[in-house]
């Protein structure tokens, strides 16, 4: 099969330097990114990053992301986002042909995966999700802990017995570990938009409930993660973190509920070194 001719294989890779296959490899895993979000993740500037500005992080970002649609690796998405505060719009990216057969042809996997343009509010929430990821990332950088796993769908889905019998899978946004040189941090977020009724939100909450009382998670870690539910704004959190509060079946513990920039800090809630106190 010609995807896994290592010949092929070794032409490919010559045209990608180590970046472009990690942008290759931030497509596979959240699926689609915006032109800011792979600035974000593999063009970071100021101290510490390779850019001094972040005028030209986006014109290098946008350079390189243009040679690999040009060589096939990448395709625009038919739909653009806004950038937020910015009145304008961005190109959302997704793995091409070429770019999904090289990195299943470097693991030995055969075949690909089917791309269909993406409906308005899979492209919102998907996005959503690798914002808050790069979000951490970049925190990662700041105050220098490590995250250890950052798992997307389908990697993430944790399957279970229910207590009735049956298999039961739950599909977290993220799973994420972070630590620093004391502690580690397990937390499995949902990244909510304000466009489900609470009743949804509490229905995943008892799924969460099912697999903590599984045990599933705790015989393999020693621990069951925070669910975290991130909410666009405060007003939604508390309403979120209301309702799992007044349903008396809830376990309430196994919840946090904030703004992104709230439930980052317990996501990781590590302290830079450099940080003056």
């Amino acid at each position: 099969m010609a995807d896994r001719n290592p010949y092929l294989i070794d032409q490919l890779m010559l045209l990608l330097t180590e970046r472009d296959l990690r942008i290759l490899e931030d497509l596979e895993r959240f699926r689609l990114l915006d032109t800011q979000l792979v600035q974000r993740l593999q063009f970071p500037e100021g101290a510490g990053g390779a850019h001094i500005s972040w005028s030209s992080a986006r014109r290098s970002a946008a350079r390189v992301l243009a040679r690999l649609e040009g060589h096939g690796f990448v395709a625009r998405v038919g739909r653009r986002v806004a950038v937020y505060g910015q009145g304008s719009s961005q190109t959302v990216w997704q793995l091409a042909a070429a770019g999904e057969r090289l990195l299943r042809a470097r693991r030995g996997e055969p075949g690909r995966r089917r791309y269909v343009d993406p409906s308005r509010l899979f492209l919102d929430h998907t996005l959503d999700v690798a914002r808050y990821a790069a979000s951490l990332i970049e925190r990662s950088r700041r105050d220098q802990f490590d995250i250890l796993e950052l798992q997307t769908e389908p990697e993430n889905w944790r399957r279970f017995q229910a207590a009735r019998g049956g298999a039961i899978s739950l599909k977290p946004d993220l799973a994420v570990v972070t630590a620093d040189q004391d502690s580690e941090t397990h937390s499995f977020i949902e990244i909510d938009r304000d466009t489900e009724h609470l009743p949804a939100i509490l229905r995943k909450c008892y799924l969460y409930q099912q697999y903590w009382q599984s045990g599933t998670e705790q015989a393999t870690h020693g621990l069951f993660p925070a669910a975290v539910w991130v909410a666009p704004d405060q007003t939604r959190a508390d309403r979120i973190r209301r309702a799992i509060i007044d349903d008396q079946a809830l376990e309430s513990r196994l919840f946090t509920t904030g703004t992104a920039e709230a439930t980052l800090a317990v996501v990781a809630p590590y302290s830079s070194p450099n940080r003056k106190t």
